[in-house]
């Protein structure tokens, strides 16, 4: 299958032309997209229409499809599917998560100990405005710190908690026992390289990292701000205007998110995939539990 990539608007993201996801990819298009999806982090399908079941075929040609630990947001015909959005159901209960509100820089999976660093998005409804979601490259921002703060981070490992995560979000219960098992606190190292080009990137969560092993909090977290500030510079970032039909696929292991808010009385719903990659040619963060 023959397919063109054109960057958008100067960014580091591409758009994917002429492929049409609910068609089985052959193997020779399935390796040039994740050499793509590799260089450049995002990759964005325009007019798609997806059934979740084609949505999977499509993503588990890249990695293991994951059920994450938010069972609440699940889809009722694929466990692995995910609804985010601010609509209910005739009973007036969510039938997804992450309302209407702004969402803070973060990255998916941060928080579990073997995370499922590829995700999916595929618009279903929207409103005209509002919503929009920015990736912030986290490669490029390694690349644009000075030497001596390369020296200063290489080695550490910053700790994450899916509390602080969850307390962030709207209309959320208090985590229940059986999360909190799901999401025990634990660590990941700040710098990581990449398998198949030896690139170093950074690994960052504003919303989930409370501090940074071996270091003074007051030290630990000052250090983690200025990074993240860093690392969200416009210089690196992709600001995505959404259309209904729109894909789009990025590589947690050296990408950070966000999105604005929108009007809570306008609908907005997307689907959402997670897959594992293979360390042998994506960025997976190692982990290690936090002591008790």
């Amino acid at each position: 299958m023959t397919f063109t990539i054109e960057p958008i608007g100067g960014s580091f993201a591409v758009e994917v032309q002429s492929l049409d996801l609910w068609r089985r990819l052959d193997d020779a298009t399935t390796d040039a997209l994740r050499r793509a999806w590799g260089t450049h982090g995002v990759l964005v399908f325009r007019r798609q229409s997806l059934s979740e079941d084609e949505m999977l075929a499509f993503f588990s040609l890249f990695g293991e499809p994951e059920v994450i630990v938010r069972t609440d947001w699940q889809s009722k015909n694929r466990p692995e599917a995910i609804n985010i959005s601010n609509m209910k159901n005739l009973d007036g209960n969510a039938i997804g998560g992450l309302g209407a509100g702004e969402l803070d820089w973060h990255t998916d999976q941060s928080y579990v100990t073997d995370p499922a660093t590829g995700a999916l998005l595929y618009m279903v409804e929207m409103p005209r405005d509002g919503g929009k979601t920015y990736w912030a490259n986290l490669r490029l921002a390694y690349d644009g710190l000075e030497d001596a703060t390369k020296e200063k981070i290489e080695g550490l490992s910053a700790i994450y908690d899916y509390l602080k995560r969850q307390s962030t979000y709207d209309d959320e219960e208090p985590m229940s026992d059986e999360l909190r098992e799901k999401t025990p606190p634990l660590m990941h190292p700040i710098v990581n390289t990449d398998p198949v080009t030896g690139e170093k990137s950074l690994y960052l969560d504003p919303t989930t990292t409370t501090g940074i092993a071996d270091l003074p909090d007051d030290e630990g977290q000052a250090l983690l701000d200025a990074l993240n500030a860093h690392a969200t510079g416009p210089e690196f970032v992709y600001a995505h205007e959404w259309r209904i039909g729109d894909v789009v696929m990025w590589d947690n292991g050296f990408l950070l998110h966000r999105r604005d808010a929108f009007e809570s009385d306008k609908n907005r719903w997307l689907k959402r995939l997670t897959v594992k990659l293979s360390p042998e040619h994506h960025i997976v963060p190692t982990s290690i539990l936090v002591a008790a």
